[in-house]
């Protein structure tokens, strides 16, 4: 999936301006899919050329205006095709897990700076998962909890594990290891 694919889904859902979206990204979507201002309104544009979206500028009092995106019969047609049509492959790229690899060519104390800020992290993706399934002020749909219960099951197992095994990491500092970078 990219950024326009999943803007359509938002749409699908709901009406929204790409603030409204990009919220999404950083609540429902935090855990597994990142996007932002710079990939989501290009990504409007060109659903908007393509006339799988409409955009109606909303005057607020007091405000600028905003427009607000809302999803054509083809647009969702075509979101439901994509979603017949991707593969469900599970990618993960994260920066925290290639400094981790190569932990033992880091200083201690940037290791236990890298271990700590995504300790944070995980806190504060917590914090966003419940903000995102109380925002709406309606039950969740089916997809998701499901979403949202994955999402918490991987933020739980990776507090969990960076708690019980920081120590692989920063214990072979003790060791001397050789290939451990002292300055």
């Amino acid at each position: 999936m990219d950024v326009k694919t999943l803007c359509l889904g938002v749409l699908c859902r709901q009406d929204a301006s790409g603030y409204d979206i990009k919220k999404h990204f950083e609540t429902a979507f935090s855990h597994f899919f990142v996007a932002g201002f710079g990939s989501i309104y290009p990504a409007l544009a060109e659903l908007s050329d393509a006339g799988l979206v409409t955009c109606d500028e909303e005057c607020r009092q007091g405000k600028p205006g905003r427009k607000v995106y809302k999803v054509t019969e083809a647009g969702r047609q075509a979101f439901i095709a994509a979603l017949r049509e991707t593969e469900p492959r599970h990618k993960v790229r994260s920066e925290f897990l290639v400094l981790m690899y190569f932990a033992e060519l880091m200083p201690t104390d940037r290791l236990r700076e890298v271990l700590d800020q995504r300790a944070r992290e995980i806190e504060d993706l917590f914090i966003r998962a419940d903000e995102f399934d109380h925002r709406f002020g309606h039950p969740l749909s089916a997809g998701e909890q499901f979403v949202s219960g994955y999402g918490r099951a991987l933020l739980e197992a990776a507090r969990k594990y960076i708690q019980e095994n920081r120590h692989l990491v920063e214990d072979d500092d003790e060791q001397e290891s050789p290939r451990r970078v002292t300055a």
